[in-house]
């Protein structure tokens, strides 16, 4: 077990949070094979998968099936009588995908963009299993004037994430929306999401761009913010297909080709810890607190916003190559230069 250290408090969590931006609970979306994180029609086959997971919303799911691990010491866990997991968590994906590269992981969740990255990196050799976590970006408003995008025009935002995921995603869906975000409205950018606390609690702004779960800390230092519009709420209305993606878990596709039983009793035992985290908010918020994932008491109230699921197959596919496309269009270099082909996606 190679569970990290918690981090010194909430922040580091929440840097983690804003290098992904790049919770309505989810759990109902979860699309990965049915089963549950204690049982699988799958064959055993005595493997155990390495799993990288970075602190914040795309490791929220895996807490019963990490604090099972946790609880059995290396004992036998998961979705088959042969699986073992051995989970490590980061700070950062900077620190999850030298592992990966070299073969250390077998598994890691990470940014949607940064798997089409190392896709490209790797001439196909990373593949995504499931989309883990769809957006969870958030317009706060301090004040009323804001119920729709529309409503945007002539005001000023405060932001963070200029050149990567939050800029691409906002701008797309402000021109969707018929809103030319550089002439319509004002996007003052910040280098970081507590710049942009700041100018709230200072009354510098009264609207932000804020991923969750840094809106619920912001939430409670500041009487009255409100989320006013959620950005993946928005990107559905679109009905386009494509989806407003956070995160997703990848595999090296050496060792899903070497162990597809393990992969596939992963993904069920996967499902299944993403159902019960949705639907037991204050124990699996407990849960995630112990692993060190984010502070137990932001998690309780973060999580029906943080959009955590498990999606596979043919709907992770559409969701997330509609998304890359996207950020291609926005930046190519945000994608690794291409987007993926379909053998990027795993049983799709």
């Amino acid at each position: 077990m190679k569970l990290a250290k918690k981090l010194s408090a909430l922040l580091l969590a929440l840097a983690m949070t804003a290098s992904l931006a790049a919770c309505g609970s989810q759990g109902d979306a979860s699309s990965a094979a049915s089963g549950s994180a204690a049982g699988s029609d799958l064959p055993a086959e005595s493997v155990t998968v390495r799993v990288a997971a970075l602190k914040g919303p795309t490791a929220m799911g895996l807490a019963q099936l990490m604090g099972q691990s946790a609880d059995t010491e290396g004992k036998e866990t998961g979705a088959s009588a042969g699986d073992l997991y051995d989970f490590t968590l980061a700070a950062s994906a900077d620190e999850v995908t030298p592992a990966l590269l070299q073969g250390d992981l077998d598994v890691a969740c990470v940014p949607a963009n940064l798997a089409a990255v190392l896709y490209q990196k790797t001439q196909g050799q990373i593949v995504t299993l499931a989309v883990n976590t769809l957006g969870v970006l958030y317009l706060v408003e301090n004040g009323n004037a804001v119920a729709s995008l529309a409503d945007l025009k002539g005001k000023t935002i405060v932001a963070a994430g200029k050149g990567s995921t939050p800029e691409y995603a906002l701008r797309y869906l402000l021109t969707e929306n018929g809103i030319d975000p550089d002439t319509d409205l004002t996007i003052d950018w910040k280098s970081e999401h507590s710049e942009c606390v700041a100018a709230l609690a200072q009354g510098a702004a009264t609207i932000a761009l804020l991923p969750q779960p840094f809106v619920t800390v912001a939430q409670g230092k500041i009487e009255g913010l409100r989320m006013a519009l959620d950005l993946t709420a928005e990107w559905d209305k679109l009905d386009n297909g494509s989806g407003l993606i956070t995160g997703v878990a990848v595999a090296r596709k050496a060792f899903v080709e070497e162990h597809p039983a393990a992969v596939d009793a992963f993904l069920q035992a996967y499902a299944g810890s993403v159902d019960w985290v949705n639907a037991n908010t204050a124990e699996a918020a407990a849960v995630i607190g112990d692993l060190g994932i984010v502070d137990a008491a932001v998690a309780e109230k973060a999580l029906p916003y943080c959009n955590i699921v498990c999606l596979t197959g043919s709907e992770m596919e559409a969701k997330l190559s509609g998304y890359l496309q996207v950020l291609y269009d926005a930046d190519p270099a945000s994608v690794g230069g291409a987007v993926p082909g379909e053998d990027f996606y795993y049983g799709a």
